[in-house]
């Protein structure tokens, strides 16, 4: 593996990629994708990824974080979703401590509202059940004002405390492409796909663009997986039947002293009965999420309306009466395209939140596409993606249940804190010893009051395929939603350590400094608020 993943060495591996027939093509970055690679290159395949924006661009870094087996889906009756759902949480938690946490979730219930203690802790009790593990108990009002300060009062009963997990989305995607390429696989992004080549009534590979250079070549594979989300209907046949229906949630981050939580709460919003979620996640409290049908054009980023942001502030106001959130204590939003299968007359009659969250594979000779799908179950999706592409090459493949991660191998970092290290560990795993180097010389100090540190700002730019400066600030950190106005107080901090290390000439600075305010005032601050 190589130990420079950045611009210089995309520059000198992309002219080379048509020399090979690979085994194996995946399109899109995402954690369908990352998974798929992973476990193809795990077993030998020959694999190339190609990402057209960033990894993890899309709904993978705007997910609501959680890493869950979905609770309501019990109740809609989607047995093998929630089974393996709770499995993959389990398996996660596992394999990536410091990435993917554990996390308390309460419900809290009041007189004459539904679901009550007794059907929620007869769901919770299935829900445990499914995960082999009992996890939830039942809290009196007394317990909850002591518990959840500044919760809602009026008619409380008490809540039901159920164990889910969070996880920081993009760099779950990251990791995971880490341990492909640490397997051989090929991954890059800034590549187009234009078309699929398509020979004797075969998809034999594909023909791509270069975004940033412009130069197109034509590569071969053996067979090819698609998992590009809401955009996987791009790829196929003319006269296949659509059948996605993009859904937006959305969700606002709020500085974690204006509405301290220490546990996730879920409750239903007045208005339409629909779960929503305020929990802590990197120091801040987030809100979300909403559930509607995203008509805009899927080439250009969701992003929050005032219509939404009206419907979270109200929930805020529903359920901590006494904090008066106001659209003026959001630090930033952040809105994700689900890339849903609507059923039969979904996108006519039924409501998004009524819509299955199960995986169907579309195929045709030498391609699969993956529509559909969780975060929390991308390695059984990305097993079944990958028996299907076995089946068209004639060979067997199955699942061997092997770890998704390699184990992270002890290592003392002077000054480094338990938790610290344990976050550190959960995000960078194999590349820990390369952070501990930069830790070394760059010394512990985090980037303003967030806990990332200035030394993973240095080895994302060496070593994690920053091609903009959106990617670096986004989704290999979360510090553009971390921080106030996106980071803006740090930006000449960050060119100080930074610009060399991404061999950015001033002028390059300059350009990509004003397309990231441009775009994160466009996708991540507040909506044009309607009178």
């Amino acid at each position: 593996m190589t130990a420079n993943w950045n611009a210089q060495w995309r520059e000198q591996m992309l002219p080379t990629l048509a020399d090979h027939t690979w085994d194996l093509i995946v399109i899109g970055g995402g954690i369908s994708g990352a998974g798929i690679v992973r476990e193809a290159a795990r077993r030998g395949w020959r694999c190339l990824l190609l990402e057209h924006r960033d990894f993890a661009w899309g709904t993978s870094s705007r997910s609501s974080k959680m890493i869950h087996g979905g609770l309501r889906y019990i109740a809609k009756g989607q047995w093998r979703l929630t089974r393996d759902s709770v499995r993959e949480r389990q398996r996660l938690l596992d394999e990536a401590p410091g990435l993917v946490e554990p996390m308390s979730f309460m419900m809290p219930h009041y007189r004459g509202g539904f679901p009550g203690p007794r059907v929620m802790g007869g769901l919770l009790s299935v829900y445990d059940a499914l995960a082999g593990r009992r996890n939830h108990g039942f809290h009196d009002a007394q317990q909850l004002r002591f518990l959840a300060p500044g919760l809602k009062e009026n008619g409380l009963l008490g809540g039901s405390c159920f164990v889910d997990a969070l996880t920081d989305d993009a760099r779950l995607v990251m990791r995971v492409l880490r341990e492909a390429r640490a397997d051989g696989a090929v991954i890059v992004s800034g590549v187009r796909v234009t078309q699929l080549l398509r020979e004797g009534g075969r998809v034999s590979g594909v023909q791509i663009e270069d975004g940033e250079g412009g130069a197109t070549l034509q590569l071969r594979s053996s067979v090819l997986a698609v998992a590009t989300g809401a955009w996987a209907e791009r790829l196929r046949p003319a006269d296949a039947a659509k059948q996605l229906r993009p859904l937006r949630g959305s969700h606002l981050l709020l500085p974690g002293w204006r509405l301290p939580v220490a546990q996730a709460f879920t409750f239903l919003h007045q208005r339409d009965r629909r779960p929503v979620f305020v929990f802590p996640w990197e120091g801040a409290t987030v809100v979300g999420t909403t559930d509607l049908d995203h008509r805009e054009d899927l080439d250009h980023s969701a992003r929050i309306s005032s219509e939404e942001l009206d419907y979270l502030l109200a929930a805020c106001q529903q359920q901590f009466p006494g904090a008066e959130i106001g659209a003026d204590d959001v630090l930033s939003t952040w809105s994700g395209v689900r890339p849903v299968v609507g059923s039969a007359a979904g996108a006519q009659q039924d409501k998004p939140s009524n819509e299955t969250r199960e995986h169907v594979l579309w195929q045709e000779p030498g391609c699969v596409t993956l529509a559909g799908g969780k975060l929390t179950t991308f390695r059984p999706q990305a097993i079944e993606v990958l028996k299907a592409c076995a089946e068209m090459l004639g060979c067997s493949f199955f699942d061997d249940g092997a770890p998704v991660f390699a184990a992270v191998s002890p290592l003392t970092i002077p000054g480094l804190s338990t938790s610290q290290w344990r976050r550190v560990a959960g995000r960078h795993g194999r590349d820990l010893p390369r952070l501990a180097q930069l830790l070394g010389e760059l010394g512990l100090e985090t980037v303003g009051a967030s806990d990332t540190l200035w030394a993973e700002l240095a080895f994302a730019c060496e070593a994690e395929m920053i091609l903009h400066l959106d990617d670096l600030l986004l989704r290999r950190t979360r510090l553009g939603l971390l921080l106030p106005r996106g980071g803006e107080d740090y930006l000449p901090a960050i060119r100080t350590l930074c610009q060399p290390r991404l061999a950015w000439d001033d002028e390059r600075w300059h350009a990509e400094t004003q397309r990231y305010r441009s775009l994160w005032l466009r996708d991540h601050s507040l909506p044009e608020i309607t009178p």
